[in-house]
């Protein structure tokens, strides 16, 4: 089972950018996408049989902003379009499909770098979701929460943290909620099961030379329950080409729909 994800920053824009032929070559089953920035209308037919898998997507209810998407080989027994938070669900931040026992989710957690009021409302997003991670985590299924979190993990996750850490995405506070995550509650990150080395990052800035020069972040995440994590057997991040402000994240599992 392979499950790309990506933020498109604008799936049209990726599209144009050239996302299209390559993902017809990634034979992925699953694939999620965050940030779409689209309305059904605006939706091409390539678009909706993206790497010639059926889509279903949950748009923001605001135009040009936000979005999420689910592009699967298998089609999924149960769809569910939000989370069921109605200020959340307006801004289209989650989509899940289940198979059998398991389940994945498209996620996309806002950004507060815009400011206070923003980061306010990040900050309920993290207090909710904790909840429904706690709740997760043992009701008899497997789940895999794939998409752009908005924060980066701990100082290996970023180039510059020393000037970053009064920074939206790298706030104590943030960090702290991951590690909770990861160490209280017993979700996993899958990447770094499979990748400890530091300079993976999924995220640069398009101003300066920070692609060229790899000044990113690691923003993007696949994180598991434990019993579908421990199946993971391969990640990339492909920066080969540049679709968007963050790379594609693939992973291998032995497992199949």
């Amino acid at each position: 089972m392979r499950i790309l994800t990506l933020n498109c920053n604008g799936l049209r824009s990726t599209v144009r950018k050239g996302f299209l032929a390559w993902v017809e070559t990634q034979q992925a089953d699953v694939i999620c996408l965050q940030e779409t920035r689209i309305q059904d209308a605006q939706l091409t037919p390539e678009m909706r049989k993206l790497g010639g898998l059926e889509s279903v997507f949950h748009h923001a209810e605001r135009p040009g902003y936000s979005g999420v998407s689910l592009h699967v080989r298998t089609p999924p027994d149960q769809i569910q379009h939000g989370f069921g938070w109605p200020e959340l669900d307006a801004e289209g931040r989650f989509l899940q499909a289940d198979w059998g026992q398991l389940s994945i989710v498209s996620l996309y957690l806002p950004s507060g770098s815009s400011g206070e009021v923003r980061q306010e409302f990040k900050f309920e997003v993290l207090e909710r979701l904790e909840g429904w991670f706690r709740e997760r985590i043992g009701d008899g299924r497997e789940y895999l929460v794939c998409g752009d979190w908005n924060i980066a993990h701990q100082e290996i996750d970023l180039k510059n943290w020393r000037s970053n850490q009064k920074n939206s995405g790298f706030l104590p506070e943030e960090r702290a909620w991951l590690t909770k995550l990861y160490d209280e509650i017993g979700w996993v990150d899958v990447f770094r099961k499979l990748n400890p080395h530091p300079e993976q990052y999924t995220w640069w800035s398009n101003r300066g030379q920070a692609w060229a020069k790899n000044v990113g972040w690691r923003l993007d995440y696949q994180v598991a329950t434990p019993g579908i994590a421990r199946k993971a057997q391969g990640e990339e991040t492909f920066r080969e080409e540049r679709f968007s402000d963050h790379a594609p994240l693939t992973i291998d599992y032995d497992h199949t729909l």
